[in-house]
C-alpha cells in the first residue's frame, strides 16, 4: 500500500517529514523569539505534533518489521526495544543537558534581553538556574514529565523528550491492548483512558506549563500509529484507519488548542496519510503524491532527518544567545523580518553543524553500543 522498499525497511518520505518537523520547530522558535510572525510556521508546536506523530508511525512499523524475528511473546524483544529507544535518547540528552545547565545563567541573561525587548512575560528563573540535584536526578531518570514542577525546567526543549520515554515505556503494553481489542477498538480506548486522565488533572487543578505527560499526547502518538496499522491493509481499511487518525487529532487536549491549530493538525494527518497511501488517490495526483514522497526520501532529506533528533535539542541553546545579541547590537533600528532572516543566517547552518559533530561522535556511538549489549542477550520466554 504504502511506498517503501522491497526488503520494508524503509518509508521514502519519512525522513523527509521528521527533517521538516525539526527545522519547523527551529524556525517557528526563532521567529517567536526575533518578534516576527508568519501563519503556521510560528507555531512550533505543530511542529513537535508532527514528530509526535511519526514517532507513533515508526514504532508500530518497527514493531511489525521485527515480529519474524523479535516475537513480542519474548521478555527479551521488550528489553530489546527498550534498549533500542534509550540509548536513541540518553547519550545526547545527557550530553545537552549538561550542556544547558553549565550555560544556564548565560542563557537567561539573553532570554531576559530578548522578553523585555519584545515586552513579554519575563520566563520563570528555576527555567535556567535550577541546578539543584533533584533537578539533576528528574531529568537523567527522565522523570520529570510525570511532574507539573520539573516538566519545563531545563533551557532545553526537552519537555517532549520527557514525553517520548513515556510512550517508550508505555508502548509494549499499548501494543497488547490494540492487538486484545483491535486495532480502532484498542486506538478508542486507549484514548478514553487518555482523555479521562486529563479530565482528572482539570478537576483535580494540576496543570502541566507543556503537555510533558503522555495522556496530553496520546491521541497524537496514536495518529501516527494507526496510520501504520493499516500499511498492509485493504484500501478501505486503511482509509478508515485515516478518518480515526483525523478524529483523534481533533480533540482539544495536549496544550493550547485552538480551533485553527486543531485544523492545521488535521491537515498534518492529510499530508501524512497522502504521502504513505499515494496509490489510493490514482491518476495524476497519485502520481505527484508518490513523486513527493520519493523527493522527501533522497539524500538530503535522509541527512536532514538524521540530523533532526540533535537540531532539535541544539537550537534553543544557539538560538537565544544569537538573538539577544542582535536585539543589544541593533535594537529596534531594524525590523523583524530584517533581525529574523540575519538570526536564521547564523543558527540553521550552524545547528546543523554540531548536530552532525555529535551525531557521529555521540548517537551512532549510542546505537552501536545498544545493538552490542542486544546481542549479549539470550532470547528468554516471557514469563520464564
Amino acid at each position: 500500500m504504502a511506498e517503501y522498499d522491497p526488503r520494508g525497511t524503509r518509508i521514502d518520505c519519512l525522513d523527509g517529514l521528521r527533517g521538516l518537523a525539526s527545522l519547523w520547530v527551529m524556525i517557528g522558535h526563532a521567529l517567536l523569539l526575533t518578534g516576527w510572525r508568519l501563519p503556521v510556521l510560528s507555531e512550533p508546536d505543530l511542529g513537535v505534533d508532527l514528530f509526535i506523530m511519526l514517532s507513533g508511525f515508526l514504532m508500530v512499523f518497527h514493531y511489525q518489521l521485527r515480529a519474524g524475528k523479535e516475537p513480542w511473546d519474548l521478555t527479551s524483544t521488550w528489553r530489546n526495544f527498550w534498549v533500542r529507544r534509550y540509548f536513541r535518547i540518553a547519550p545526547l540528552y545527557y550530553l545537552l543537558l549538561a550542556v544547558a545547565l553549565v550555560l544556564g545563567p548565560w542563557l537567561f541573561e539573553s532570554r531576559m534581553v530578548i522578553d523585555t525587548f519584545l515586552g513579554r512575560t519575563p520566563q520563570a528563573p528555576n527555567r535556567f538556574l535550577d541546578h539543584s540535584l533533584t533537578n539533576g536526578l528528574m531529568h537523567v531518570s527522565f522523570l520529570f514529565g510525570l511532574v507539573p514542577d520539573y516538566a519545563y525546567r531545563t533551557p532545553l526543549p526537552d519537555w517532549s523528550i520527557g514525553l517520548e520515554m513515556q510512550f517508550y515505556a508505555a508502548f509494549p503494553f499499548i501494543m497488547l491492548l490494540l492487538g486484545k481489542a483491535g486495532w480502532l477498538k484498542g486506538a478508542a480506548v486507549t484514548a478514553a483512558i487518555a482523555i479521562a486522565i486529563w479530565l482528572m488533572l482539570k478537576l483535580l487543578g494540576i496543570h502541566f506549563p507543556m503537555p510533558a505527560f503522555l495522556p496530553l499526547k496520546m491521541h497524537i502518538f496514536l495518529c501516527g500509529m494507526l496510520l501504520a496499522l493499516a500499511l498492509h491493509a485493504n484500501a478501505s481499511r486503511a482509509v478508515l484507519h485515516g478518518v480515526a487518525a483525523v478524529a483523534l487529532a481533533l480533540l482539544p487536549i495536549g496544550g493550547d488548542m485552538t480551533v485553527a491549530k486543531m485544523l492545521m493538525r488535521v491537515i498534518l494527518v492529510a499530508i501524512f496519510f497522502a504521502m504513505l497511501y499515494h496509490r489510493l488517490f490514482g491518476g495524476k495526483l497519485g502520481t505527484r503524491l508518490q513523486t513527493a514522497s520519493s523527493f522527501l526520501g533522497n539524500n538530503f532529506f535522509r541527512w536532514l532527518g538524521e540530523l533532526s533528533f540533535g537540531a532539535y535539542l541544539w537550537h534553543l541553546i544557539l538560538l537565544q544567545p544569537i538573538v539577544a545579541y542582535f536585539i543589544g547590537a541593533y535594537g529596534d533600528t531594524i525590523t523583524s523580518p530584517v533581525r529574523f532572516a540575519l538570526v536564521t543566517a547564523i543558527l540553521v547552518p550552524l545547528v546543523y553543524a554540531v548536530a552532525y559533530v555529535t551525531f557521529l561522535a555521540v548517537e551512532k556511538p549510542g546505537q552501536r553500543l545498544a545493538k552490542q549489549l542486544i546481542a549479549e542477550k539470550k532470547p528468554q520466554l516471557a514469563g520464564a
